[in-house]
C-alpha cells in the first residue's frame, strides 16, 4: 500500500529475501515473548497437596485472553501479507513447541492425559489462525 512507511502491509513474498525472512523471525520472536509473558511457567511444577494430580499453575484467564488476542492479531497481519501456511507456522507454531515442552515436562501421574490436551488446544490454535488468516486475505488487492 502506498504511503506506508517501509511498505509495513506490502506483500511479503513479492519482497526481498533479507526483508521477508527478518519480518517471519520477528513474528516468531513475537509469539515466543507473548506466550511466555502471558502463560509464564512455574518450573517448580509441584503438587498443591502430597497425592494429588492437580499441580499449582500460574497461568490466568487474563493470561490466556492477552496471548489469544496477539495470536489473533499476528495471524490477521501475517494472513493479510504472507501466505497461509506462512501464517500458520509463524503464529501457532511457537506456542504449540512451547506448549508441547511444557506439557511434556509433567510428572508422570498425568502423562496419560498431556498429549491429548495438547492436540486438542493445537487443533484449536490452528483452526483459529488459518481463519483470522483467511479472512484477513480477503482484504489483499493482488493476490500473491
Amino acid at each position: 500500500m502506498p504511503g506506508l512507511p517501509g511498505g509495513l502491509l506490502s506483500q511479503l513474498p513479492d519482497s526481498p529475501p533479507l526483508g521477508r525472512w527478518a519480518t517471519r523471525a520477528t513474528g516468531v520472536g513475537f509469539m515466543v515473548a507473548a506466550y511466555l509473558l502471558c502463560l509464564p511457567w512455574d518450573l517448580r511444577n509441584r503438587p498443591e497437596t502430597p497425592g494429588a494430580l492437580d499441580e499449582s499453575s500460574p497461568v490466568t484467564g487474563l493470561g490466556i485472553a492477552g496471548l489469544t488476542v496477539a495470536m489473533l492479531s499476528l495471524a490477521a497481519y501475517f494472513g493479510f501479507r504472507d501466505r497461509l501456511i506462512w501464517a500458520l507456522l509463524i503464529v501457532a507454531g511457537p506456542p504449540a513447541t512451547l506448549m508441547y515442552v511444557s506439557f511434556d515436562g509433567h510428572p508422570e501421574p498425568d502423562a496419560a492425559v498431556w498429549p491429548l490436551a495438547w492436540g486438542f488446544f493445537v487443533l484449536v490454535m490452528g483452526t483459529g489462525v488459518l481463519a483470522v488468516a483467511g479472512f484477513a486475505r480477503l482484504f489483499r488487492t493482488s493476490e500473491a
